[in-house]
C-alpha cells in the first residue's frame, strides 16, 4: 500500500490512496480537485522516499467533498474575586477531502 505524509494547513497528515480526511478550510469548492505539493515522505511497500525537508515533483491529488463548519466549543475567561466574565463560542471551519492518488 502506497502512504504519503503532507502538509496542508500548518499540519502533516500521513495519508493513502482513498482515505478521507478532515483538513483546515481550503479555497476549493465541492467536486474541485485540489493538489498537495508539500509531501514530505512516500513509502510503497519496502520502497521509502524522504525529502529534506520536502520531495521534490511528489503531489497527491484529492478531490473536495464538502467545506463545513465543526461543533462548537465554548471559550469562558474569569478572574475570581472581580467579576469578570466572558463566554464566546467558536466553529472551527474544515475542509473534508478523498484521497485520490499519490505521484511520487
Amino acid at each position: 500500500m502506497k502512504t504519503a505524509i503532507i502538509v496542508t494547513g500548518g499540519k502533516q497528515y500521513r495519508v493513502a490512496e482513498g482515505d478521507t480526511l478532515y483538513v483546515e478550510k481550503l479555497p476549493a469548492e465541492a467536486g474541485e480537485t485540489v493538489t498537495f505539493d508539500t509531501v514530505l515522505a512516500v513509502v510503497d511497500g519496502d520502497a521509502a522516499k524522504f525529502g529534506a525537508p520536502a520531495l521534490d515533483g511528489a503531489t497527491v491529488t484529492a478531490r473536495v467533498e464538502k467545506n463545513g463548519r465543526g461543533k462548537k466549543i465554548r471559550v469562558y475567561k474569569m478572574k475570581p474575586k472581580k467579576g469578570y466574565r466572558r463566554t464566546q463560542g467558536h466553529r472551527q471551519p474544515y475542509t473534508k477531502v478523498q484521497i485520490e492518488a499519490i505521484n511520487a
